[in-house]
């Protein structure tokens, strides 16, 4: 809701005693009397449409009383009344047929913000429900909004803003607000005390625990709040250490006060206070948009169907834009300046504006924020001009400060807030994408008008976005494994050579022109060059020797002692008299020879200029500013387009060229100090070489061991979640997706501890996955047969997709082949093809197969699981026959 343009939302007429007689005459009340009353009146039907408005009403809302009627008034009037404590509370009402509530609320007006009490009432006709809304008085505006307005003004008139370090958005406490989102209340207690005493709560407290608010709370012992369960659940997670991870919180149902409200609470232990968090639940999820676990679950599959990271972003956002409801999805990647860039955006058709390809400067997302986002996966903004809820604190310590960097329902910072509205953002959301334990980017999403998704809604798009994280991962490793194993060729032919030359210079040049391995070879360069003792050897294109030696001189200056790799993708930025030759040499990778002492012989690898063009959302020179008398910083308020032309620069070289350099400096410097002496020579070429070959595989196991860890955490989680799902069906699938899962790990894990690093022995893959699946259903392992040959090697690729189809038969024979209690065996078959490749065979002697099944698999494709099948059978061009026994029973048959 918005007020009219220069209209006082408040009426003049002062409180109405007679206040009770008119709610309870409304439906007698004619147009002209509703418009007489001093306060705002609607009604609705249950659909939430508006029916009648009265005048104070159209003030409130900022439009005329035509323009409201026929519309939903929580979803396109007043979309911040989209809570479960408000129209939940309507919702909840209307299906009972009992609606008589009232409540406070809080309009985020502006420039001053409006206090309401709420009346909801059952109106006489049928489907008919009245809403009051008797004004308690203006708020006052908050510091930050005075302070934006005066600094916005003095911009205006340029009188007291001026630039400033953009560091100073780093240093904004946003962990500190001293509020969270008035859609939940926390209470902060002290763990050192048995009773777990309350030293700090919020103001919306009240509003779930009827009356009780800060005053009454503050001094409290935990227990004579929520209930006796929860607390003692609480205890014993202090007890056992269990809310030692602040980023892991305790989460537990529970209801409050007289009409046992559900609620949710999330506690967790940082900075020496006991934070919880309390959220009002609403009765139907699904009233709010509720993202489903098989919603999840067909996402985090298509994350694996991607087959490259810019695929597999545009699935991240379009799924979770699906699950969550927002209007805009961004996948945001961070450069290694911490500049982010858009790669990936799912959009209503609406929303004209896309920020898909545009850059964004550090300073939007300060370090400070960055970290925040590192130690805490999740952010959630409801409403950004909602009023914050206040957290009070007991006088000793003198209202002390709460830490909020882990509590989820943290108020919005100043700077964020006035951010998010000059990009025309309300409701929003942030889930950190951490790639190997650093922050890669975040999901960001967006909506013009506030915007709540339900806390079930929050973990699953966490989850997806944990997918999204490990898939970038898995597609990382393997894109740097391949460049790895490309150069570790390469490094170790030039080390055979060196081995057999008195001559280490001679050895890394003079292959170019037989057209052999030589130093420009490696690392993507497109010039190289040697100097040693005065002298340089070049190969490909680089600046001319006179220039090579110069900036050997300089980096001999200027780089500190105990370092001798250099690396840089702007070399005339660093060293100004190379930029004549920026064009074949704007990216330069050095590392220097011997001893400290001398640093006589220098390897420089070079790369030409990359001449691009950065699309920016907004112009990144522009300097934050802030207003001197109030100190307060200005975020920038324009994101049109501007495109930089970017010149001197080269591509970027990567951390594992740079260690690889390094290492390979090493190895030839005993080279560089013992030439003529070839025994000597020979041997340690021979040592770096058997290093080299044994780094290749530990490469390859580490790639395998870390997918397959990886994996295991996401089977682990699934198999938790569907302990703790009561739906059936939900947790049906959550053990399906395990089953998927682990047959993919098990092939990884067996990748590991073979000493063949490209093909698996399926046999004893098969002989594991078979112990995985027994572990989730009753008595499988009495049912289970399983005969593999032994020394059955298949490619990786396809040990991968016959393990999918295998876990599928297996379990489909486990689950549905039998009666429950019925003996039988599901017998499990591999061995090898005479003709070549592998047979896998699972067969059963229990009920067969429904009636219908062949005609619903080739009309629709079955169900999941056969679609699934299907789909890794073409994959690898293997063939599935399916026998009938005369049991009856069922036989698979797949050749590969």
């Amino acid at each position: 809701m918005r007020p009219a343009g220069g209209q006082d939302p408040v009426p003049k007429a002062g409180p109405d005693p007679t206040l009770a007689a008119v709610l309870a005459g409304l439906d007698s009340l004619s147009p002209a009397e509703l418009d007489a009353l001093p306060f705002g009146v609607i009604q609705l039907d249950g659909a939430g449409r508006v029916l009648v408005c009265n005048a104070v009403e159209s003030r409130l809302s900022g439009r005329p009383v035509a323009a409201m009627l026929g519309r939903d008034f929580f979803r396109e009037i007043a979309s911040c009344t989209d809570l479960p404590g408000y129209r939940g509370r309507f919702l909840e009402g209307v299906r009972s047929g009992r609606l008589d509530e009232q409540f406070r609320f809080t309009f985020g007006f502006e420039p001053q913000p409006l206090h309401v009490q709420v009346h909801l009432r059952r109106a006489s006709q049928p489907d008919r429900y009245w809403i009051v809304h008797r004004p308690l008085g203006l708020l006052p505006p908050s510091r930050q909004r005075l302070a934006a307005d005066a600094a916005l003004d003095a911009v205006g008139r340029r009188a007291r803003a001026e630039p400033v370090d953009p560091d100073i958005c780093a240093r904004e406490p946003i962990h500190l607000v001293g509020a969270v989102q008035p859609h939940a209340a926390m209470l902060a207690c002290d763990p050192a005390t048995d009773a777990l005493v309350v030293r700090a709560c919020s103001d919306s407290l009240e509003d779930l625990l009827e009356g009780v608010g800060p005053d009454q709370a503050i001094g409290q012992a935990l227990a004579a709040l929520l209930p006796a369960e929860v607390v003692a659940g609480i205890r014993q997670a202090l007890e056992t250490g269990a809310l030692q991870d602040p980023a892991r919180p305790l989460r537990c149902r529970l209801h409050l006060g007289g009409r046992e409200v559900a609620c949710l609470a999330t506690a967790h232990l940082h900075d020496g206070r006991l934070v919880i968090e309390l959220e009002r639940l609403p009765e139907r999820p699904l009233d709010f948009h509720e993202a489903s676990a098989m919603q999840a679950q067909a996402a985090i599959v298509r994350l694996r169907e991607a087959h490259g990271l810019l695929q597999a972003a545009a699935a991240a956002a379009r799924e979770l834009r699906a699950m969550t409801g927002f209007e805009r999805v961004l996948v945001y990647r961070f450069d290694p300046d911490w500049n982010g860039e858009a790669i990936a955006e799912d959009k209503a058709a609406d929303w004209d504006h896309s920020l898909q390809g545009l850059r964004f400067p550090a300073s939007d997302i300060p370090a400070q924020a960055r970290a925040l986002y590192a130690r805490g996966p999740a952010r959630f903004v409801v409403d950004r001009d909602a009023v914050p809820s206040t957290v009070r604190a007991e006088t000793r310590p003198a209202n002390e400060t709460i830490d909020l960097s882990f509590a989820q329902a943290r108020a919005l910072s100043p700077i964020h807030l006035e951010y998010q509205r000059n990009l025309g953002v309300n409701g929003s959301m942030s889930l950190s994408i951490l790639v190997d334990g650093r922050l890669w980017g975040l999901v960001i999403g967006h909506h013009r008008r506030p915007h709540y998704i339900t806390p079930e809604t929050r973990a699953l798009a966490g989850l997806v976005a944990d997918a999204f994280a490990l898939r970038i991962q898995e597609l990382e490793s393997r894109a740097a494994w391949r460049e790895q194993e490309a150069s570790l060729e390469l490094r170790n032919a030039l080390v055979k050579r060196m081995a057999a030359s008195d001559d280490f210079v001679a050895a890394l040049t003079d292959g170019a022109a037989a057209g052999e391995v030589s130093l420009v070879d490696l690392f993507g360069a497109t010039g190289a060059a040697v100097v040693a003792e005065g002298r340089a050897a070049i190969l490909g294109q680089t600046p001319p020797v006179g220039m090579l030696l110069a900036l050997m001189e300089h980096l001999r200056r200027t780089l500190p002692a105990g370092q001798r790799v250099f690396v840089t993708d702007q070399l005339a930025a660093q060293f100004p008299p190379v930029a004549p030759w920026r064009a074949m040499a704007s990216g330069l990778l050095a590392v220097f020879l011997g001893p400290e002492a001398g640093r006589d012989n220098l390897l420089l690898w070079f790369r030409p200029e990359l001449v691009s063009t950065v699309v920016w959302g907004g112009d990144p020179r522009k300097p934050v500013l802030t207003d001197g008398a109030t100190q307060t910083v200005l975020p920038r308020r324009s994101f049109e387009r501007w495109v930089e032309e970017r010149r001197g620069r080269s591509a970027p070289w990567s951390s594992w060229q740079v260690d690889m350099a390094d290492t390979f400096a090493a190895g030839i410097t005993g080279v560089v100090l013992r030439q003529g002496r070839r025994i000597a020579e020979l041997t340690a070429k021979q040592e770096v070489l058997a290093r080299a070959l044994e780094q290749k595989e530990v490469l390859a196991r580490e790639v395998d061991h870390r997918v397959k860890n990886s994996l295991q955490i996401v089977a682990s989680v699934m198999r938790l979640q569907a302990r703790r799902v009561n739906d059936p069906q939900a947790a049906a699938a959550f053990n399906d997706t395990y089953a998927r899962v682990m047959s993919v790990a098990r092939v990884h894990d067996s990748l590991q501890q073979s000493e063949d690093i490209e093909n698996v022995d399926f046999g004893e893959t098969l002989r594991r996955l078979c112990d995985d699946l027994a572990v989730g259903v009753a008595g499988a392992e009495q049912r289970l047969d399983v005969t593999a040959e032994s020394g059955v090697m298949v490619p990786s690729r396809t040990a991968v997709a016959l393990s999918l189809v295998a876990a599928e038969l297996v379990t489909n024979a486990l689950k549905y082949a039998y009666a429950p209690e019925e003996p039988g065996r599901v017998e499990v078959r591999v061995r090898s093809r005479a003709v070549g490749g592998v047979e896998l065979r699972v067969c059963d002697f229990g009920r067969g197969l429904p009636i219908d099944w062949d005609s619903r698999v080739r009309t629709d494709g079955g169900g999941l699981g056969m679609r699934l099948v299907r789909a890794m059978l073409e994959r690898v061009g293997a063939a599935m026959e399916v026998t009938t026994l005369g049991t009856p029973g069922t036989c698979f048959t797949v050749a590969a």
